[in-house]
């Protein structure tokens, strides 16, 4: 499925989150979700279209009203993006990107057997 996938713009991600966080909605309801000052509805809705054409949302029809959900879950968008990171940014290798974190982070090694641990169960 990742083969399939298409990175998204800022914008098209931004509308995604609202609809893997709320569940299907029509434009307006994914608007009265966002935050002030409100876009208009022309852009969700051409945001919207974009996403579907790339096959991220799908719609059913209800008279004139759309409602739309989301076509790819988040985890294979996250698992997608995160391959992309790596591949890009640290030669291909989690441990690099691992590394990064921990330094980035300043983790103890307390805070590193805490995540090990996370792993084991």
């Amino acid at each position: 499925m990742d083969q399939s996938l298409s990175k998204l713009t800022k914008a098209e991600e931004e509308v995604m989150q609202y609809i893997w966080d709320y569940g299907p909605a029509t434009v307006s309801q994914l608007i009265e979700k966002m935050e002030d000052p409100k876009p208009p509805h022309s852009t969700i809705s051409s945001i919207i279209r974009i996403l579907e054409s790339k096959g991220f949302v799908t719609h059913k029809t209800y008279g004139r009203t759309h409602e739309y959900y989301a076509a790819v879950d988040k985890k294979a968008y996250t698992r997608f993006s995160l391959k992309k990171l790596v591949s890009h940014y640290f030669e291909g290798s989690m441990n690099e990107l691992v590394s990064f974190l921990v330094h980035e982070n300043d983790l103890s090694l307390k805070d590193l057997e805490e995540i090990k641990n996370k792993f084991k169960s």
